[in-house]
């Protein structure tokens, strides 16, 4: 966990691998919808990199399957049909698997078919955590790591900026999840971008709470970056608050300085970017409260943008005001109206980059930590998903 250093590299061959990964990462645990989404007995169809993936909660526990009927390739959640709690069966022909091995054990116009027990529908591991449920994405033989891999790092509970984490046992976990229509990469490069934050000048959380936002930071020594490459969470962390960032609070050639407040203080809030693409925003939107965002490929023009609240709740009633806050607060002020500047910027940048802007982008410094990024990947991706086949 050394500091990293900080280089500006263009050059596309540095980190030709994450060109490439325009579908995603793959290998990785991804979330795929929140628990009260799939309610007991219920089936819902979600894609992942290019991979249409079938969520069925049965008996209490959660199976995923391939939503592809070997058949004739239609989607089984398109018309959710299932006979028993044991298996999912196609809506058109019949075909019925079981949804713990995704064999198929019956058709219903032909139940004594000799194809019965030879095909089998593709599953993949699922894990549900504090209401989030995960699916493993990936190699069908790769060794599935533990969830906390592909997490953030967890500081010590002592660390400067420690704010609340998914692991931590008294944590909860509110958030929302929506289609945006750019790819995941854009999402990532725009969660992680210390330079972008002139797009939340006029935001009314800022505004309203009389925070210090600089109009961008720049990097300047090689601490501003420390990476995580061992065992674990790999990933990169902003060290901001330490005279490794310089905070550009005023321009005097465009007459334009910071909102809310000149006096510039950093106020305890650092970005981290671990993989697949998992953003963390500690003490935001307000301290102890921390941010995770996920960029989940759907495929290579559409990201399922998650943004999830992370909260220490160490009784009923806690949870009760984090519920509320959440609701008349920190969705419609922070998740909503802040999060949809990002949005817009990653729809804008998409055309751009539909037509060569990786190769044709003109980086400046601001975007040393892109690049790092980007780097960072080439170097440590288990492995990257390819466009499906047609």
């Amino acid at each position: 966990m050394a500091a990293y250093p900080i280089t500006v590299n263009a050059d596309p061959a540095s980190y030709a691998t994450y060109l490439e990964a325009g579908w995603g990462l793959k290998n990785y645990w991804y979330p795929a919808l929140f628990s009260h989404e799939l309610p007991e007995g219920g089936l819902k169809g979600v894609e992942i990199g290019g991979m249409p993936i079938l969520l069925r909660r049965a008996k209490g526990k959660i199976y995923a399957l391939s939503d592809q009927c070997v058949h004739r390739g239609v989607k089984l959640s398109a018309k959710p049909t299932c006979f028993t709690d044991d298996t999912v069966s196609c809506w058109y022909h019949g075909f019925t698997y079981d949804v713990a091995d995704g064999k198929l054990v019956s058709i219903v116009a032909a139940p004594d078919d000799p194809l019965i027990g030879r095909v089998r529908l593709r599953t993949y591991p699922v894990q549900e955590l504090k209401g989030i449920i995960f699916v493993f994405v990936g190699d069908r033989n790769y060794a599935t790591p533990p969830i906390a891999d592909d997490l953030p790092f967890r500081p010590p509970m002592d660390e400067e900026f420690r704010a609340s984490h998914p692991l931590d046992e008294n944590t909860v976990l509110l958030g929302i999840h929506r289609t945006v229509n750019s790819n995941w990469r854009l999402g990532v490069e725009n969660g992680f971008d210390p330079g972008h934050v002139l797009i939340h000048r006029d935001n009314i959380l800022i505004l309203a709470s009389g925070r210090s936002m600089a109009l961008g930071y720049r990097p300047v020594n090689d601490k501003a970056i420390r990476a995580f490459e061992g065992d674990g969470p790999k990933g990169l962390m902003n060290m901001y608050g330490s005279g490794n960032y310089e905070p550009v609070v005023k321009n005097e050639r465009l007459n334009i300085q910071c909102a809310a407040r000149a006096d510039f203080k950093f106020t305890g809030v650092r970005t981290s970017m671990f993989l697949p693409g998992v953003l963390m925003v500690e003490n935001f939107p307000q301290a102890p409260v921390a941010q995770y965002e996920w960029y989940v490929p759907i495929d290579d023009k559409r990201h399922e943008y998650w943004q999830v609240l992370a909260a220490w709740c160490n009784s009923p009633e806690e949870r009760e005001a984090f519920e509320f806050r959440f609701k008349h607060y920190y969705e419609p002020v922070a998740l909503r109206d802040f999060n949809d500047h990002d949005v817009s910027a990653r729809q804008a940048m998409q055309p751009f980059y539909d037509n060569g802007g990786w190769e044709n982008e003109a980086l400046c410094s601001l975007d040393a930590v892109i690049v790092e990024w980007r780097q960072f990947v080439a170097r440590h991706a288990r492995g990257i998903q390819k466009a499906p086949r047609s």
